[in-house]
């Protein structure tokens, strides 16, 4: 088991590491391009973004195709339909106002047979405590809306996918160090006079994902 394997590709490494599949990673910054190559090094790659959000030279060299293209005002167009097969949204959604629009779209980008990974806060996140790193949804500034799991279910069942999994994000092996983040935070609140979020997400249930195959 790769225990250093990025929660967004767990459903995915076993069926797809050794397959050419296309990539399309909306929100591709944080050197996501180095990394789902590691774990996909046959994979064509596709980013989105509205900038360069710390990628290196390298990193964007390794993408196969980039779109710079501002989710709240384009059509997509620039995409092909009926594509790819693989897309991830991980962490988006609760940055834009069109949320479930924007779904809608991407939808039509998959093939048949081809998956979408969803992955954003949940209302649960609201009731949780503020932190550095953000642990409650209003930490961060960009956030801009909540979206239900349901409503993006829906929206995905609308347009021609079955919904293979949907539930609250935990990691095993976040879970296993659990302990050493409460540790952490201890003498983080000893020294700032507050919590951070490091390992606290998979504890508390700040983030859900969905996962759906296209008909």
């Amino acid at each position: 088991m790769n225990y250093l394997l990025p929660f967004r590709f767990n459903y995915f490494y076993p069926k797809f590491k050794k397959q050419s599949i296309t990539i399309l990673d909306v929100g591709c910054g944080n050197q996501s391009p180095t990394v789902t190559k590691k774990y996909f090094p046959h994979c064509v790659y596709h980013g989105v973004d509205r900038a360069n959000y710390n990628n290196s030279d390298q990193d964007m060299a390794l993408m196969d195709a980039y779109f710079e293209l501002d989710l709240e005002t384009s059509a997509l167009d620039e995409l092909s339909d009926n594509f790819y097969d693989l897309i991830v949204l991980s962490h988006v959604i609760e940055h834009i106002d069109n949320g479930l629009d924007v779904v809608e779209r991407l939808s039509k980008k998959l093939k048949s047979g081809g998956h979408i990974y969803i992955e954003y806060p949940s209302l649960k996140s609201l009731q949780l405590p503020s932190a550095q790193g953000s642990l409650h949804f209003c930490d961060d500034d960009t956030h801009k809306r909540l979206y239900h799991m349901m409503d993006i279910a829906n929206q995905l069942m609308a347009n021609g996918c079955r919904i293979i999994v949907a539930k609250t994000r935990r990691s095993k092996i976040r879970l296993f160090l659990s302990p050493i983040g409460f540790v952490f935070n201890i003498f983080y609140f000893l020294l700032k006079g507050n919590i951070h979020s490091w390992l606290m997400w998979d504890i508390f249930g700040f983030a859900e994902f969905i996962i759906a195959k296209k008909h």
